[in-house]
């Protein structure tokens, strides 16, 4: 017997409120996403003191920072593509019980070696957004997507900016094991909480994993961000540098060679080609370079001593706080990233934002001695950080079909990662060629920190050119039809009149 057709409601009468855990949905992804990032962000006040603290070198306790960057980069785009295949909910929710399980093994030890393998678990959570992404594609209507991609970009910047101050004083005041105990809590909140208030994505595209396609991503990548992280230490011009760049060049070659012959590979090349997808990616890739600069030049700048003469000699807590008004300011400008996209569109959003990007180094460049110019550069940098990342994945979204939408933004997390490690290593570069001598320790000259400054603006110029050279944006499938609803809606409207 079929069933009454509901009752129309009303003129004038409000629609009945959402039920509460879809209401939550995008609060528990942002949370998410911010934990993720202060996950990644909280070890590095440690790094000092973990020598001391487990009696290893400094240079294996460096490890804890590149084991999470390596296994992110290898894992982001193949969770991505799991997502899209076997429910981007579930995957979600795997990522985040993995990276709350490498929380509590390093709450449990004081064992290097565990303590590497347990960040490198962490590593997983890199693939939050990207899959969080995804969901707010699935489930949202088009008019309550736009901010909330844009807030769910954000909460990268934004938990990173939360999770130094929060972890330099947990380390200052308590065991620093108390800090992975309470992000524990937090991951096993966020787990439940994810599992409760998200639903499962109806979109998947089924079929057989590309495993081979896995393992060759993993040994190319794996051999490109260690070179590169690594490079600083044992000498560019070292056989293993040297030895691991050629294996790069190999293995990917060989891995595009065998993608583009699979019948259901694991990244789908052929729109990674399209001018749409793949300046996307290229513009992604600058901007994780500018923008990974400002965090790591800023906190070593504020930090110098005094005797340098341009040095505050601030303490961790303090430079913990110097960018704090940068994650609040991400968090601020999502909304208007948002309505900018929806006005102008993604891409002008996305050169807008390396625009201001560069212009916060022209500030950092002008005035690098005074604290409140170093914290309004840092913050203009954070600003156009904001619009850029907020605008990658909604480019994203509009090129590629729905059902490879995790997979897709996990290749332009991917390129992000890669511009974020050559940041790192260029900035180290420039500065250990600038140095001198200070208490009998070498110590970046000032000189040092404003060639990182204009370079990464001259990055942050080049991406600005990459996002203007993506062809403009079409209205996505959903803007089509809704406007072509309205269209019928007030032609129906006229023909009754």
């Amino acid at each position: 017997m079929d069933q009454p057709d509901p009752m129309p409601q009303p003129p004038g009468t409000a629609a009945p409120a959402p039920p509460l855990r879809d209401r939550l949905t995008i609060p528990v992804l942002a949370s998410g996403g911010i934990l993720m990032a202060v996950m990644q962000t909280v070890v590095v006040p440690l790094l000092p003191d973990l020598p001391r603290l487990t009696g290893a070198s400094a240079a294996t306790v460096s490890w804890m920072v590149t084991a999470t960057l390596l296994s992110g980069a290898v894992l982001t785009p193949v969770l991505g593509r799991a997502g899209d295949m076997y429910g981007k909910r579930r995957v979600l929710t795997a990522a985040l019980a993995l990276m709350t399980a490498g929380s509590v093994m390093c709450a449990l030890s004081s064992d290097i070696g565990v303590l590497i393998a347990a960040r490198a678990l962490q590593g997983a959570a890199a693939s939050v957004v990207p899959l969080s992404i995804s969901i707010l594609r699935d489930e949202l209507p088009p008019k309550r997507r736009g901010s909330a991609v844009a807030l769910m970009s954000s909460t990268v910047g934004i938990g990173a900016a939360l999770g130094l101050p929060l972890a330099a004083l947990v380390v200052q005041y308590a065991d620093w094991h108390t800090m992975f105990w309470l992000t524990s809590a937090l991951g096993a909140l966020g787990v439940a909480a994810t599992w409760w208030a998200v639903r499962e994505s109806p979109v998947r595209e089924p079929g057989r994993f590309d495993v081979l396609g896995a393992l060759g991503l993993a040994a190319g990548l794996t051999c490109l961000l260690l070179g590169v992280s690594q490079g600083g230490t044992w000498g560019w011009a070292s056989p293993r540098i040297l030895g691991l760049f050629l294996a790069a060049v190999v293995v990917q070659a060989l891995w595009w060679w065998q993608q583009l012959r699979s019948e259901r590979p694991l990244v789908d090349l052929r729109l990674v080609t399209r001018p749409r997808v793949g300046m996307s990616h290229v513009a992604a890739l600058l901007t994780g370079f500018a923008f990974y600069a400002n965090s790591l030049v800023t906190a070593q700048l504020v930090q110098a001593p005094k005797a340098t003469g341009y040095g505050l000699g601030l303490s961790i807590v303090a430079t913990g706080l110097c960018l704090l008004p940068g994650g609040v300011t991400m968090l601020l400008f999502s909304p208007l990233s948002a309505r900018i996209s929806a006005a102008r569109g993604p891409r002008v959003t996305l050169a807008l934002g390396a625009a201001v990007i560069a212009c916060g180094y022209a500030v950092r460049i002008a005035d690098s001695r005074d604290l409140w110019m170093i914290v309004l550069g840092a913050t203009v940098v954070a600003t156009g950080t904001t619009l850029a990342y907020s605008a990658l994945p909604t480019l994203i979204l509009r090129a590629v079909p729905a059902g490879q939408t995790a997979s897709a933004n996990g290749v332009n997390v991917l390129m992000r990662t890669i511009g974020q490690a050559t940041s790192s290593a260029a900035v180290a570069a420039v500065l250990v060629h600038h140095s001198s001598p200070v208490a009998g320790l070498a110590v970046p000259t000032l000189h040092g920190y404003l060639l990182a400054f204009a370079m990464a603006g001259a990055v942050a110029l080049a991406a600005c050119a990459a996002a203007l050279s993506i062809p403009g944006d079409e209205p996505s499938a959903d803007t089509r039809h809704a406007r072509g609803t309205n269209r019928g809606a007030r032609d129906g409207a006229m023909e009754g009149a």
